[in-house]
């Protein structure tokens, strides 16, 4: 007896769903791939076409319905145009899975400039906010939802630069906040905190900025986690399956770490 998919039926928005080009799998193509293995039906979003075109071409192996979509979420009318697109081919939006961020340019305090917090910021909070609030709308006419945000364990944790950290902490917040405004209708939202992951957007940059090896980030990074290692994307697009699934139908407002033991290092 074939086992049942997990998410069969479900229509499920990926926001930044492309694959940074890079020797390992992003967080948002992982996801894509274990959603569409779990039967969603999928529109791949990111700002650039070329990713997630990579993703879509890599869920289709899998059989479902996938589609994509370009947009910048530090836009309001590309974000309501998210929802509606969504609507438009699917006729519904079950889970909205937020996988955006950056901290590219981030700095302490006494040297970041205004205009860099407000980028940062433009993605990593006012991007997600905007998308939760267009796509609410159609989940509360169903009286059903679930919204998953990736936020980071540097939202918890010490961090030698400012806005990242802040965006990431608010996003704790507007999670929870969205969970206990929503739950009457039958909507629930969740965010996923990863620690030291080894993504193309962890690795490449900053054995580019420092003019290091790959294997040396990975080593410094790999001494740091209590389990010995960094985890993978698929750390992260198993914890989103879990929870965009039915089993974690009782489950509403978490924060939910997947870093190997890393909180509890740093207490």
């Amino acid at each position: 007896m074939d086992r049942k998919k997990r998410l069969d039926g479900k229509v499920c928005i990926i926001v930044g769903g492309g694959q940074q080009p890079g020797g390992t799998i992003g967080n948002g193509r992982a996801t894509a791939e274990r959603f569409a293995e779990e039967g969603a039906t999928l529109l791949v979003v990111d700002i650039n076409s070329e990713w997630a075109r990579d993703t879509l071409d890599a869920v289709r192996k899998f059989g479902g319905e996938a589609s994509l979509l370009q947009a910048d979420i530090t836009r309001e009318d590309q974000c309501q145009a998210i929802a509606r697109t969504c609507v438009d081919r699917y006729g519904r939006i079950d889970v909205l899975h937020n996988n955006v961020g950056r901290s590219t340019g981030d700095r302490k305090t006494t040297d970041l400039d205004a205009d860099t917090w407000d980028s940062i910021m433009a993605m990593n909070l006012k991007g997600m906010f905007m998308t939760c609030k267009h796509v609410l709308p159609h989940m509360i006419e169903r009286k059903s939802g679930c919204i998953i945000n990736i936020s980071s364990t540097s939202s918890l944790a010490a961090r030698p630069t400012l806005t990242y950290k802040t965006s990431k902490g608010a996003v704790n917040t507007m999670t929870q906040h969205l969970a206990m405004e929503n739950a009457a209708h039958g909507i629930r939202a969740n965010a996923i905190l990863p620690g030291l992951i080894d993504t193309p957007m962890a690795i490449e940059r900053r054995a580019r900025e420092r003019g290091v090896p790959r294997e040396q980030v990975r080593a410094e990074r790999d001494a740091l986690v209590p389990l010995g290692h960094m985890g993978s994307a698929w750390d992260v697009a198993n914890a989103a399956v879990f929870l965009a699934s039915d089993e974690a139908s009782y489950i509403t407002g978490v924060l939910l770490p997947v870093d190997g033991g890393l909180l509890v290092k740093r207490g």
